[in-house]
């Protein structure tokens, strides 16, 4: 490949920041929590009452809901509030008149 070849190849930044969010394990209690709640339900007889279950399940979901939403409004406030703005610019077809 030549310079001249590679120097139009060449691909411009790109025009906004992508910030990923961090890992987390609240998901994950999340749907153990939810899951404990809807096992409650048919879980009657097994060691204790099956709603025990249910509220236990949903008061851990209810916490584990409330550090999601603390984590993501964390997350928002975080970001820059303004990016440059830069148009890409595009590459340029050349029309060609049919042949008859």
């Amino acid at each position: 490949m030549s310079a001249e070849e590679a120097k139009s190849r060449e691909v411009p930044e790109p025009g906004e920041l992508i910030y990923s969010p961090p890992s987390s394990w609240l998901p994950a209690f999340f749907a153990f929590a939810i899951a404990l709640a809807v096992a409650g339900v048919y879980a009657e007889g097994f060691m204790v009452r099956g709603w025990v279950y249910s509220i236990i399940g949903i008061v851990i979901a209810l916490f584990v809901f409330r550090g999601i939403v603390r984590g993501g409004v964390g997350d928002f406030f975080g970001l820059r509030r303004k990016q440059k703005v830069r148009g890409a610019v595009l590459p340029v077809e050349q029309l060609k008149v049919p042949e008859r």
